[in-house]
């Protein structure tokens, strides 16, 4: 038998309308979008077009907001390194970010932090897992050109109070940075209403197709100008060179207008079932659920197991259930996980954790499979 998927934050399955919205753009519709010259060109640009229009509607901005990307590794790398090409040293050097951001904006800070001169400040979170407004407010100067801050963390699902940071980033005439990759399809990611200059969303997290995201980029109040990282050609207004992947584009176009389109049952249909996980596992006394005092992703949970070793956990299950114990991007890093780290958790309960997220596939059967499976272990593992 397969086991139970509960690693939907790591990735999610290609939804079966994606797949078949795709499948043209492999074979009979395989234009170029870049070619003007002929009729198959016409219908690949025409496909990204209308991608970017479904991209636009889910995020409620404009078309010509969005660039298309590999990911939102390289959407995040473009964001960054572009906004400090162009702003650099001019307006200033200093960069504002969270200890508890993906790597792919902790890596690219850093960086800049040691080859280019930038003066990086990673904010601390509390041991709710949110940074606090007074720090961040006291961190902003007139030389600070990017904050960087992410809607939702990929380890605990803990919800940042993006609109009051975007309040006091905008107050100091910084550009505000955001990725939305865990948000989008379970929680309302409206631009707007968000106050994002800057956002990434990647297709495999929303039961789109791996290898695809895109980019927003705010044109107009305030209008965000980006240097390319990436030259060869000037497709996508310059933001972006390269042959566009238009199938990948067709699918994060129908996956994210699914996503959308289904947010309120999914939401209702995830918290639900992780409430069952979390409140029967909440009865016994050696369980923590991490950053449950804060408002968080209803899909997502990340259990602390008091004194049982969680890799060890998921080892006994013989492969019972397909859990992680952090971010499928650093799971090949055997250090503690440095979200939890941020958020005060002393370095051998870093070993005791495990997140569970759910998806639109999980069933009741599932959950209650989950459960009697971590009854067993954890009596086996405290005896």
């Amino acid at each position: 038998m397969q086991p139970i998927y509960l690693d939907y934050n790591a990735t999610t399955p290609v939804d079966e309308q994606v797949l078949e919205a795709m499948l043209p753009y492999f074979h009979n519709k395989f234009g170029n979008a870049a070619s003007s010259t002929h009729p198959y060109g016409w219908v690949a640009k025409s496909a990204v077009e209308q991608a970017q229009e479904q991209v636009a509607k889910a995020l409620t901005c404009e078309a010509q907001q969005i660039a298309f990307t590999s990911g939102s590794t390289e959407a995040i790398n473009t964001a960054i390194k572009g906004v400090w090409e162009l702003y650099s040293p001019r307006k200033g050097k200093k960069i504002i970010t969270c200890q508890t951001e993906h790597k792919a904006v902790l890596d690219s800070c850093a960086y800049l932090e040691k080859f280019h001169g930038a003066e990086v400040t990673y904010l601390p979170v509390n041991t709710s897992g949110l940074i606090e407004m007074e720090a961040l407010e006291d961190s902003l100067d007139e030389q600070t050109i990017l904050v960087c801050i992410m809607h939702s963390n990929n380890e605990t699902g803990v919800i940042q109070p993006i609109q009051q940071i975007a309040e006091v980033v905008h107050k100091h005439n910084s550009i505000f940075m955001s990725d939305i990759t865990q948000s989008v399809g379970k929680i309302s990611c409206s631009i707007d209403d968000l106050g994002i200059d800057l956002a990434c969303v990647s297709a495999h997290k929303f039961y789109g197709p791996k290898g695809v995201g895109a980019l927003f980029y705010r044109r107009r109040n305030p209008r965000v100008a980006l240097e390319p990282i990436i030259h060869g050609g000037g497709h996508q207004r310059g933001i972006r060179s390269g042959t566009l992947n238009v199938p990948g584009i067709v699918g994060l176009g129908k996956a994210i207008e699914l996503a959308t389109n289904q947010q309120e049952e999914y939401f209702k249909h995830t918290k639900q079932l992780r409430t069952q996980l979390e409140q029967h596992l909440n009865n016994r006394t050696a369980i923590e659920i991490i950053g449950n005092q804060s408002e968080r992703l209803p899909n997502t949970t990340n259990i602390h197991f008091k004194g049982i070793d969680a890799t060890k956990m998921i080892e006994i299950t013989n492969g019972a259930m397909a859990v992680s114990t952090g971010s499928a991007c650093t799971s090949a890093n055997l250090q503690p996980s440095h979200v939890l780290q941020a958020m005060a958790f002393p370095v051998q309960d870093n070993f005791s954790s495990i997140r569970f997220s759910l998806g639109k596939y999980t069933t009741e059967g599932e959950i209650n499979q989950t459960i009697q499976i971590l009854d067993e272990r954890i009596s086996m593992l405290t005896s």
